[in-house]
């Protein structure tokens, strides 16, 4: 197995030291020559500017492709003509007809194609969904995001529903095998050094329940947390810290209201805190892309759901 990474930036790097300590790493490319150098040297592998004299120049097996997202159908397209798999970062294109195109073409080419939708590989995601495949939380009404932060300095080329917000989008598709049925969003920009919108709230409703997110560039500090109410319980997820949290409900039955001393647990709920094992979710993605392909398995995040998150984004944008 040999891999190599397109785009070895701030997240681009990442790919190439997980792919190294993998052991399978065999080539960088980056058109920032100080950056291409650096990581190249760092992990011991071919380095070049362009990335297509390394796609003419070595046998590859994987890829990921971590450039700007207007870069994403032009690199995606040379990558699969080359027969070679690819992981692509989200979101999987800047339009609608480029994630089309290059999902078609990596179904010509029989190629594994996976987005970079991260989330999902978050050990706290993977056990919420647990928790609600086994309907511990009961009937949901609603799932509320906060991803709120400073401003990326790496993000120059899409707003923050695209950047940020489109990871809640997928995560509660993910959870819920669900698309929203009516969506309601508002964006805007505050700070004037930021070139494209730097904060959304969005609604999404998905008939039996309803979803809000709220993601912005602005907060001082860095949250990142998932909440879920159930009607017999409600829970509380921590992306960064990867921490599961449930409240169970108590006196959810008539027969605990007939005299007054049931008025003593109003309010009181079972905690109980699931436990979740700390792992990289870069690493648990990549580890999973490469499994998929080695064994010929199916991917976690295929391109028809990078598609769909893009859509919902796009749809927030377009005010629809």
């Amino acid at each position: 197995m040999k891999a190599g990474v397109i785009g070895v930036g701030v997240m681009g790097k990442n790919h190439a030291r997980i792919y190294s300590e993998l052991g399978i790493l065999k080539c960088v490319a980056d058109v920032n020559e100080e950056v291409m150098k650096e990581i190249s040297e760092k992990h011991n592998v071919k380095g070049y500017l362009d990335y297509k004299e390394m796609l003419e120049k070595e046998e590859l097996d994987v890829i990921s492709i971590v450039v700007p997202t207007n870069k994403h159908r032009e690199v995606a397209l040379d990558v699969i003509e080359k027969g070679i798999n690819l992981l692509i970062e989200k979101p999987i294109a800047n339009k609608i007809d480029e994630g089309v195109e290059i999902i078609k073409c990596a179904k010509e080419k029989n190629v594994k194609l996976m987005v970079g939708h991260i989330e999902r590989f978050n050990p706290g995601v993977q056990a919420l969904k647990k928790v609600l495949d086994n309907k511990e939380l009961g009937k949901i009404s609603s799932v509320t995001a906060k991803r709120v932060g400073v401003s990326p300095l790496r993000i120059n080329d899409v707003n923050v529903v695209v950047d940020s917000a489109i990871h809640d989008i997928d995560v509660f598709s993910y959870l819920f095998g669900k698309k929203p049925v009516k969506i309601v969003g508002k964006m805007g920009k505050v700070l004037d050094h930021h070139e494209t919108e730097d904060y959304s709230h969005i609604f999404l409703d998905y008939g039996e329940f309803s979803g809000f997110i709220e993601a912005n560039w602005l907060t001082p500090i860095k949250i990142r947390k998932l909440y879920v109410t159930g009607s017999e319980g409600y829970a509380e997820l921590d992306y960064i810290h990867q921490k599961l949290v449930l409240y169970k409900s108590r006196n959810r039955e008539l027969e605990d209201w007939i005299d007054f001393s049931g008025f003593r647990n109003v309010g009181v709920s079972d905690k109980i805190e699931v436990g979740v094992e700390v792992k990289e979710p870069l690493k648990l993605e990549i580890e999973h892309f490469v499994d998929c392909v080695v064994n010929n398995k199916d991917v976690l995040v295929s391109g028809e759901d990078g598609l769909e998150a893009l859509k919902v984004a796009l749809r927030v944008i377009d005010g629809e």
